[in-house]
């Protein structure tokens, strides 16, 4: 069977937490009116994107679609930086897929790329709001950050992670000032929002 991916990240701006890439893969001739309402995350509220995330998951047991999210952490994009924390992301959710690359077509969202075993991939700019595919990855990954976001809140509860899901709000920028780095935080990226607070170069 041929089949159809959409790639896609979020969190990639986040001061805290990982740098997360969805996958979905769907057969090529799928009916995405099973996912009514599928756009690009940004354009959804919450509760649009976790019904859609519903959707998918029972979509995925009855076995007519499978999505795969991986999350590379603070500490990896702090030592590699950003684009190859993506890139490692993305290679890592796309080898959890069970497909041969020689028949699957592969559709990414922005800047991103597939590893070169991956023959038949396609880059598209503001792919996530052309492509359903890349719809659907988007939420994918959005949703499974923001769980896994609103998870640490109870384990640093200094930082209010599950309003601002590690996004520089002025919230989590006022509690950066108060409280400093966490090792959830991106180094790098909070150099300037930590007064008297040592950041990594």
């Amino acid at each position: 069977m041929q089949f159809l991916v959409g790639v896609d990240e979020a969190g990639r701006g986040a001061l805290a937490g990982p740098v997360a890439v969805g996958v979905a893969m769907v057969p090529r001739d799928f009916d995405f009116a099973l996912v009514p309402g599928v756009k690009d995350s940004k354009q959804l509220s919450p509760k649009e994107r976790e019904r859609i995330y519903a959707l998918a998951r029972g979509l995925q047991k009855e076995g007519l679609l499978d999505f795969k999210v991986a999350m590379v952490g603070a500490e990896m994009i702090d030592r590699v930086g950003i684009t190859r924390a993506v890139a490692l992301a993305t290679a890592r959710a796309l080898y959890r897929l069970s497909c041969n690359p020689a028949f699957t077509d592969v559709r990414l969202d922005g800047l991103l790329h597939a590893p070169p075993v991956f023959i038949r991939q396609q880059t598209i700019i503001r792919g996530d709001q052309t492509e359903p595919v890349i719809s659907l990855a988007s939420i994918m990954a959005k949703v499974t950050r923001d769980h896994h976001m609103v998870r640490l809140a109870c384990r640093y509860p200094l930082y209010d992670l599950a309003r601002h899901k590690g996004y520089g709000t002025l919230l989590h920028r006022d509690r950066l000032a108060a409280h400093g780095l966490s090792d959830l935080h991106r180094r790098y990226f909070c150099k300037g929002f930590c007064q008297g607070t040592q950041v990594a170069e």
